[in-house]
């Protein structure tokens, strides 16, 4: 099978960051099934992976975890999909990714690809719809259906692929979405997907929440970079969450959480594949959930750039775009 993979971990403008090979197809096992894929995303995981470092591959290394396709075959114990199935998923991490004609991946971090979709729209949204969903509802602890109705919740870094859905399923859940956007395209992008007030995150912040008649906020989200983390501790009400994404050894005191007994949650989206937790399935039941969503209208893809055919050279280019820092929505590759 084609596949595009990498042997050196190289600066991105270098040509050979990424090689088109080709691979032995794998073959599905267990609850693995076996996808033909169709489109891939890119982001800023896989720039981190990449990155510069001494390490050499002895076999190509494949990378890429967002992907749409169908369902090729499946192994002897999957129950909850068939060979013709259109999928869409984030995978895991440790295995094999997407930039590949063929990926094997557990149907329990599958979904059913929405319907209403293309295979490059459908790409574009697993690895962050699964972050932002678990940021939300399963760390924050937010009522899905709409329980904390009325709420503010602060998006910091809305522009990007993890906060244009993010803001989707705020809104979805009835709360007052309060978005972040340094640039005027941004600013616009993140009212285009629901936000009710958008604030520039290379400004003070505390001052403009604030002025918008906000003294605290009751959820956090910070879905760019920990800078933010005074800023975000400040606003938080008292007995509020602050959930980040971030990897960070910037420093992060915590004297002015205790007394307002607010809380920081860690999302990675990768946890449950990677320890093959109990509630694994929930991946699967979280993407199939918000595939009828946008099949019912009520959440859009995020997409917003998409490069053809699926090859080296093309997966080098949406890697430069995302370490530009800029990039608006998802950035998808599409065909081999």
């Amino acid at each position: 099978m084609k596949a595009v993979a990498l042997t050196h971990y190289l600066p991105v403008e270098n040509p050979d960051a990424f090689l088109d090979v080709e691979l032995d197809k794998p073959v599905a096992q267990g609850r693995d099934i076996l996808v033909a894929v169709k489109a891939v995303s890119i982001n800023p995981v896989d720039t981190k992976v990449r990155a510069p470092k001494d390490t050499v591959e002895e076999t190509p290394r494949v990378l890429g975890w967002d992907a749409s396709g169908i369902v090729e075959s499946v192994g002897p114990d999957v129950t909850l999909f068939k060979p013709g199935d259109e999928v869409y998923y984030a995978g895991d991490i440790t295995r094999s990714g997407s930039n590949a004609e063929f990926q094997l991946v557990d149907e329990r971090i599958v979904g059913t690809k929405p319907k209403c979709l293309g295979f490059a729209e459908a790409a574009a949204l697993p690895l962050t719809t699964i972050t932002a969903y678990e940021a939300f509802f399963d760390r924050l602890g937010i009522h899905r259906d709409g329980d904390n109705r009325g709420q503010s919740i602060l998006i910091i870094g809305a522009g990007g692929g993890v906060g244009s859905i993010g803001i989707q399923l705020a809104k979805a859940a009835g709360l007052v979405v309060i978005a972040t956007a340094s640039r005027p395209e941004t600013s616009d992008w993140v009212r285009e997907l629901g936000a009710d007030h958008v604030v520039n995150h290379r400004e003070p912040m505390v001052e403009q929440v604030r002025a918008l008649g906000f003294e605290h906020v009751d959820h956090i989200a910070i879905f760019n970079d920990m800078r933010h983390w005074e800023t975000a501790v400040e606003l938080i009400r008292p007995q509020g969450g602050i959930v980040t994404i971030d990897n960070t050894d910037q420093p992060m005191p915590m004297v002015n959480m205790k007394p307002k007994a607010a809380t920081l949650h860690w999302e990675f989206m990768f946890t449950r594949a990677m320890f093959q937790t109990p509630d694994m399935i929930e991946q699967h039941k979280l993407l199939s959930y918000v595939a009828a969503e946008i099949d019912a209208g009520r959440i859009r893809t995020t997409l917003d750039t998409v490069l053809s055919p699926i090859n080296a050279e093309n997966i080098r280019k949406a890697h430069a775009l995302i370490e530009t820092g800029r990039a608006r929505g998802k950035i998808v590759v599409e065909s081999f």
